[in-house]
């Protein structure tokens, strides 16, 4: 009986041995993409002039020119797997692709789950008007009541819309519904990022204007990837850092906005 649990017990001991060592050299991220030559990076798509397709079908837009530069960088292939917004973050997650390069922005929530490159975009939160609407808002606190806000469904935006008490949330799977939805005059504004305002306002060719700059409501946009992969991170921020330095970030920024949005505004 005390020699059985004597080995029962050393065996246990052998065992989280064992599990400590698998763990102690388990494969960064890094690893796997070096190995298999290509990064396999999240983004919608649907979403210029971040990313987009064009009229022969090929994906363009910023966040795409970003991705294949750091792609460069690390030495691999781009592949890009194109993913609704709302179930983006639950696919890098499961394993789908290894990055999401989609104007994520960094929030202490998002940290929580997941690991952050360096910011290589600085922007902030805008609302958009009807051209006829005299009225000009100011603050989400002014959505309370009778008066709706359009956000897309599980976006930064979303979040910060209903971290205000008693506002009137109304939720859209994508911008052009909720644009025509505000066009319609079934919503009264909507929030989106103020650098693709001048773009989508312009494209959904509907009577839209640009409405206030949130106060407070700066942002700094990440490449989101998995935790535990310091090898990978340290990776991904040396490829931006690089990037950075050797104007290819700028050149980027310049073609798509005329202006440098991959440093923060003061600087």
């Amino acid at each position: 009986m005390k020699l059985s649990k004597l080995l029962f017990t050393s065996a246990l001991a052998v065992s989280a041995l064992g599990f400590t060592a698998v763990s102690a050299y388990a494969e960064d991220l890094l690893d796997s993409v070096k190995q298999a030559g290509v990064l396999k990076i999240g983004l919608e798509g649907t979403y210029p002039p971040f990313d987009s397709r064009d009229s022969k079908g090929e994906l363009v837009g910023f966040d795409v020119d970003v991705a294949k530069a750091v792609a460069a960088k690390l030495g691999v292939k781009p592949e890009f797997i194109p993913t609704e917004w709302s179930g983006i973050i639950a696919a890098l997650q499961s394993g789908k692709f290894d990055v999401i390069v989609n104007q994520v922005t960094i929030t202490p929530q998002r940290q929580q789950a997941l690991d952050f490159s360096q910011p290589y975009t600085y922007s902030a939160a805008q609302l958009i008007q009807r051209s006829d609407d005299k009225r000009d808002f100011k603050s989400l606190d002014e959505f309370k009541g009778d008066k709706k806000l359009g956000v897309t469904l599980g976006t930064n935006y979303d979040q910060m819309a209903r971290a205000v008490p008693g506002i009137n949330v109304q939720t859209y799977p994508g911008a052009p519904e909720k644009l025509r939805d505000l066009a319609a005059k079934r919503i009264d504004a909507t929030i989106d990022d103020r650098l693709m305002l001048p773009y989508i306002i312009k494209t959904s060719q509907l009577p839209l204007r640009p409405g206030a700059v949130l106060k407070g409501a700066d942002q700094q946009q990440g490449i989101p990837f998995r935790k535990g992969n310091p090898k990978f991170e340290k990776a991904i921020n040396d490829a931006l850092t690089s990037l950075k330095e050797d104007g290819t970030l700028k050149k980027i920024s310049m073609h798509w906005f005329g202006q440098d949005v991959t440093q923060p505004a003061a600087q």
